[in-house]
């Protein structure tokens, strides 16, 4: 094969990132009631296990073992794994295909073998009843679509399971979650534009499903519960960024919300979890998030934020409601992710866990740093970027240009080892941060998508030549690297800026955008119509679609080297589409290249299974990186 001559270099480099992996990680143990639950992978392991410890001290138990599970399998991958409110039993899912169909089996933690149930066809969560004799979950149809929710009765057979929900919308997906106080089952259902959202007491498993507020056109919102009020984060009355309102939970529809955290265009509120005393969100104001936490009784509020220039954190959510205690992770694209403790009455910290880099990383030898570009319109697109200390800004530097920009998606600015591989050898990792994601608020993804979707090319050309302005590289020392949707904008720069780049990865690569989207047998075709168009009933959007899917668009000129990489079972992104653009560029292209491409035949859209597998696929695309530059062949290595 073209890239043959690097094998010794991709060896190389999964050693290197493999020594950065601890072997043995294990996550900050959970507490619920008598227990604290974890997960966590043996030295050499590729899956994870899942166990728990007494709160009282006592004998750490081992209820999954994924490595053991996966033996008789060549692709394997858990769902989920929920522990009954009773800590008697263990639901756990796993797909065995990489076709991202789960089935849920029920453990024994007593006895650690598994009970005759077996539920397929699922989206691998679970939701347990209060009583723990039943669980509900969301079925797939033929089409891989979440439309069902079904209640399966342990010790019973799959075909007795009652049908709780059925979604009418085929454009719409289901999911479900466990309120915040553990209370309600939360059947959520959406579209990239409007959502749903319907309560099932645990308590009264029977009991149908109760509506908060009908569907509006555009309107999201999504809910938490504590005792007899709901708290919403909504968009609705034309909040772009989100606000949160409260509603009596016995009459919760639109005419009884009441604004309690009021709109402010600009500051995103991306997620909100509910305490006994605290509400707490998590927002993004140009591109940098924060914690925000309220005191429920005062209505006082204090924030939890960093001075990074550019930094990456999360909420990490707890089986228990009735605590103070918040659990949030911090990284940068130099400081490895830490886990802390945090008492949001106290308003002090702890340090639970810092990610190990067992080869050894001193963030103090990097710099992260942030630019601004300047798009064609205008607007300041962020740019945030890994060098070396020692770096020298003089525009020879080889650079990675990392990019998605589609479903409202944020990429955050947070650490990854494996980039190190890339920055060691003298590249600069750049993510540009641009339209089509939510890195600066709603607005900024809605002016990136369907009539506006060109916005997000222009943004990623404008950060590629803010980082040559600013001498970070120079033209044709940029690899572009997108997946999925990030994979259309990368097939959407080779046709517009080619010229710019030294080389193109399209990982599960979304390129025939207009012949996807005219298929509405196909599983993902209509939920993303909200998202790109619909070209079967629209003029106007077929137009727009045709004026940018990379596979109508390839033209009679010079390309970039490009790598696709595809995925045989991959049910979101068909292993045709990336082959068939490959073959049209070979077809057409008149000079540069190569073009190549790789189809994985054991893995679907998430790529190879197991920690160390998924080693294997980025070595290749960063050995390519490395040889587009001239690195792999000049022994820079």
């Amino acid at each position: 094969s073209l890239l043959g001559h690097t094998a010794h270099l991709q060896k190389k480099l999964v050693a290197e990132m493999r020594g950065r992996i601890k072997e043995d990680d294990s996550s900050v143990p959970s507490p619920d009631g008598p227990f604290a639950y974890f997960r966590k992978f043996r030295e050499g392991g590729q899956h994870e296990m899942f166990g728990r410890i007494p709160r009282g001290g006592g004998e750490t138990a081992i209820v999954l073992d994924g490595d053991a599970l996966a033996e008789s399998h060549e692709y394997f991958k858990f769902g989920g794994a929920r522990h009954s409110p009773d800590h008697r039993l263990e639901a756990w899912s796993a797909d065995t295909k990489g076709s991202e169909y789960f089935s849920i089996r029920v453990r024994d933690w007593a006895s650690l073998a598994d009970r005759d149930d077996v539920v397929e066809e699922t989206d691998g969560g679970v939701v347990w009843s209060l009583d723990c004799n039943s669980f509900f979950y969301v079925k797939l149809d033929d089409n891989h679509r979440p439309m069902q929710v079904w209640r399966h009765r342990l010790g019973t057979a799959q075909a007795d399971d009652v049908l709780i929900y059925q979604e009418q919308d085929s454009g719409w997906f289901i999911h479900l979650h466990e309120s915040t106080s553990g209370r309600f089952c939360v059947i959520a259902g959406g579209d990239h534009e409007t959502s749903e959202q319907r309560l099932i007491d645990l308590a009264k498993p029977d009991a149908p499903p109760r509506l908060i507020a009908p569907r509006e056109s555009s309107v999201q919102y999504s809910i938490a519960d504590r005792g007899d009020e709901l708290f919403i984060l909504t968009n609705a009355d034309n909040a772009i960024d989100f606000k949160i309102v409260t509603a009596p939970l016995a009459s919760p529809d639109r005419a009884n919300w009441r604004d309690l955290i009021g709109h402010r265009e600009g500051v995103y509120i991306l997620d909100h979890d509910l305490y006994s005393g605290h509400l707490v969100r998590l927002e993004r104001a140009n591109a940098l998030p924060a914690i925000v936490i309220r005191d429920l009784k005062n209505g006082e509020e204090h924030a939890i934020a960093f001075d990074e220039a550019a930094y990456s954190l999360d909420t990490m959510g707890s089986y228990e409601f009735d605590t103070t205690n918040l659990r949030f992770s911090y990284s940068s694209m130099t400081t490895p992710s830490e886990v802390y403790d945090y008492d949001m009455a106290s308003r002090t910290r702890i340090l639970r866990k810092r990610q190990e880099i067992p080869s050894g990383h001193n963030p103090a030898d990097y710099v992260t740093t942030r630019i601004m570009a300047t798009s064609h319109d205008g607007a300041q697109v962020p740019v945030s970027l890994l060098h070396r200390r020692d770096f020298a800004r003089d525009a020879s530097a080889p650079l990675l240009l990392y990019g998605y920009g589609s479903y409202g998606m944020a990429m955050p600015a947070s650490f990854s080892a494996n980039r190190l591989s890339l920055v060691d050898r003298g590249f600069v990792y750049a993510i540009a941060h641009i339209r089509g994601g939510t890195d600066k608020g709603w607005g900024w993804y809605l002016d990136g998508k369907r009539e506006k979707k060109t916005n997000s090319f222009d943004d990623f050309a404008a950060c590629a030549r803010a980082l040559c302005d600013a001498k970070y590289t120079c033209p044709k020392r940029i690899v572009a690297h997108g997946g999925s949707a990030g994979g259309m904008l990368m097939g959407a720069v080779a046709n517009r800026i080619g010229e710019l780049f030294a080389g193109i990865v399209a990982e599960v690569p979304f390129v025939d955008v207009l012949n996807t989207m005219l298929d509405d047998s196909l599983p993902l075709t209509p939920p993303e119509w909200p998202e790109w168009g619909n070209p079967i009933e629209s003029e106007q959007d077929f137009r727009t679609i045709l004026s940018y899917s990379p596979y109508d668009n390839v033209a009679a000129k010079e390309y970039p080297a490009v790598l696709a990489m595809a995925g045989l079972t991959d049910p979101r992104v068909t292993y045709w589409e990336p082959a068939k653009w490959i073959a049209r560029l070979r077809a057409t292209m008149i000079g540069g290249g190569p073009v190549l491409l790789r189809t994985n035949m054991g893995a679907g859209h998430g790529g190879a299974s197991g920690r160390f597998h998924r080693l294997d696929e980025v070595a290749i695309a960063y050995a390519f990186a490395l040889w587009a530059v001239g690195l792999a062949e000049r022994g820079e290595v």
